[in-house]
């Protein structure tokens, strides 16, 4: 997996540590706006901070864009702060903490079928913007049952197969990789980094479930309680 799709990961990534802050101040600019809605769809269900955007010359649409994507509030750039001061103060009092609303998987299954049919008739090509609630269900992966999963997984594979872009093995294979991927990091969440707990959660060997961990290059303290990762100045 590339840097890029790592990248997106980052709140996701970050949700354990910021537990410990009363909000996350994102800057976000027409440059990084995409990015910015992919990473807080990846991290909607897992991030609990409620977060702020700090919006530099973005329309009104972008905005309430990213409300949908679950943000609480937004300051306008250059930064007043004294206007942070009043708005975190606000979001803290009204006990806000973010918790976007998650489409159920025959939501999906209708809103990526719907978009699809709109494009190919158009002759236009599938966005990965466009597949924000994809990432959602992967990210929320432990919330749903059996039934919803093959629902959403026989919606992805429809789409991959009728695309006509992905070969049937490579489709799989990321398919596979993200699904083991979101599924890992959801349940270490879950189990705070506790692998035992997880694993014995997943139905799954302590060795296999920690050889999966590593194959996808996942550190399980990140999601521990109280763990800060040193800075290279800290020693």
């Amino acid at each position: 997996m590339g840097r890029a799709d790592h990248t997106v990961e980052l709140l996701l990534d970050a949700a354990a540590e910021l537990r410990s802050f009363h909000a996350c101040v994102l800057p976000v600019s027409p440059q990084n706006l995409a990015w910015a809605r992919t990473a807080l769809a990846a991290a909607a269900g897992v991030l609990r901070t409620p977060v702020l955007v700090l919006a530099r010359d973005l329309k009104a649409a972008a905005v309430d864009d990213l409300y949908e994507s679950g943000v609480c509030d937004f300051i306008r750039a250059p930064l007043c702060v004294e206007e942070l001061r009043v708005r975190l103060e606000r979001v803290v009092s009204l006990n806000r903490y973010p918790v976007p609303h998650l489409s159920s998987p025959a939501q999906i299954v209708a809103e990526d079928s719907y978009r699809y049919s709109a494009v190919k008739q158009n002759g236009a090509v599938l966005d990965q913007t466009d597949l924000i609630n994809t990432d959602v269900m992967y990210e929320s992966i432990l919330d749903h049952s059996g039934a919803e999963i093959e629902a959403f997984a026989v919606a992805s594979a429809t789409r991959c197969a009728t695309g006509g872009k992905v070969s049937f093995h490579m489709a799989k294979g990321k398919l596979i990789e993200r699904f083991e991927r979101a599924y890992l990091k959801a349940s270490l969440v879950r189990h705070e980094g506790n692998i035992a707990m997880a694993a014995r959660s997943a139905q799954k060997h302590r060795r296999a479930f920690w050889a999966l961990i590593k194959k996808h290059q996942i550190d399980p303290n990140f999601y521990r309680h109280g763990y800060y990762p040193k800075h290279p100045q800290d020693g």
